[in-house]
C-alpha cells in the first residue's frame, strides 16, 4: 500500500545502486524532481528505462548515475542530441555507456508484458531493421500455432518505476490527467515504485475513463510541486520550451554542464523545479 513520504526518503529507500530505474512519462508529467533527488543522492550503477529518454536522463547520466540504457528514442525534443548522452556513448565520459535500443512498439509491448508478469514481450517487428544486429535483446521465435517468426525481447520489469502524476487522494489512488504513455504499466512492472503529485486532495474528481492507478499498486507518494517542470502538467502548469533549448548549449560543455547542475540540482532542495 502506499506510504507518504518525502521525496528524500522514498529515493532512499527504493533507489539503490545498480537498481533498474524506470523514470515515465510522454511529454509532459516527466519526474524531473525525483530525478534531482536521485542525482543529489548519489546513485550509481543505475539500469536506467525509457521509452524517450530526454533531458532527465541527459542530466542523470552527465552526473555519472547510469552504467546502461534500455530505450527506444534519446534526443532533446525539437532541439537535438542529448549531449551527455553521446558523451558517455562515445568518449566514456563521465562513465561509459552500455545501450539497448528498441522500437517504440517494442518498448511499450515490454512495459505491458512486465505488468502482466511475463518474461518476455512478442510481437511483429524489426522487419528490415538492423536493431537485432546492435541488440542482442531482440531475437526471434516461431509461432507454435501459425509458424510465423515473431521477434521477441526481455520484458520491462524495473526494479522500481518512478512518474509524475496531478494528484493523490488520502488513500494513496493517484490521477493521472493528459496525455497518458506508459505509466500505468511502468508501475504494474516494477517490484516498487515512487510517484510525484502535485497536491494531496479528498476526492479525485476521476471520471469514469480516468487513468487512475489505486494504493495497492504504489510504494511511495511524495508530494513535490512543480514536480515535472521544465515538461508540463496538465491543468497546472505549461512547458518550458525555452529551458530545452538552453539546455543544448548547456549540455554540450562539460563544465558547463556540471557547474549548472552544481547550481540548480546539486545545491538546490527537493521541491525546487528544473527551470534555469
Amino acid at each position: 500500500m502506499a506510504e507518504f513520504m518525502s521525496l528524500h526518503d522514498a529515493i532512499a529507500r527504493y533507489v539503490n545502486d545498480g537498481a533498474t530505474v524506470a523514470m515515465e512519462g510522454f511529454t509532459h508529467l516527466i519526474p524531473f524532481a525525483a530525478g534531482h533527488e536521485v542525482i543529489r543522492q548519489k546513485k550509481r550503477d543505475l539500469t536506467l528505462i525509457r521509452m524517450t529518454p530526454d533531458l532527465i536522463y541527459d542530466q542523470l547520466i552527465g552526473m555519472g548515475c547510469a552504467k546502461k540504457l534500455i530505450f527506444s528514442w534519446g534526443g532533446n525534443p525539437g532541439v537535438g542530441s542529448l549531449h551527455r548522452l553521446r558523451d558517455a556513448v562515445e568518449k566514456g565520459y563521465p562513465t561509459p555507456l552500455e545501450i539497448h535500443e528498441h522500437s517504440h512498439a517494442a518498448m511499450a509491448c515490454a512495459y505491458e508484458a512486465g505488468a502482466a508478469g511475463l518474461p518476455l514481450a512478442v510481437l511483429r517487428g524489426y522487419i528490415g531493421s538492423d536493431l537485432p544486429k546492435v541488440n542482442p535483446d531482440i531475437r526471434h521465435i516461431d509461432c507454435p500455432f501459425t509458424g510465423e517468426r515473431l521477434a521477441a525481447i526481455p520484458s520491462n520489469r524495473p526494479d522500481v518505476a518512478i512518474i509524475h502524476a496531478q494528484r493523490a487522494d488520502k488513500q494513496g489512488n493517484v490521477l493521472i490527467e493528459g496525455i497518458i504513455g506508459v505509466q500505468k504499466e511502468a508501475v504494474l512492472a516494477a517490484k516498487h515504485s515512487v510517484v510525484t503529485v502535485e497536491e494531496i486532495v479528498d476526492d479525485l474528481n476521476a471520471h469514469p475513463n480516468a487513468c487512475v492507478l489505486p494504493a495497492w499498486t504504489i510504494s511511495a507518494i511524495a508530494v513535490a510541486p512543480g514536480g515535472a517542470a521544465p515538461s508540463y502538467t496538465h491543468g497546472y502548469y505549461p512547458r518550458q520550451n525555452s529551458f530545452y533549448k538552453e539546455w543544448d548549449a548547456i549540455a554540450r560543455d562539460r563544465d558547463t554542464f556540471a557547474q549548472w547542475m552544481e547550481e540548480h540540482v546539486i545545491n538546490a532542495g527537493e521541491s525546487k523545479g528544473a527551470s534555469a
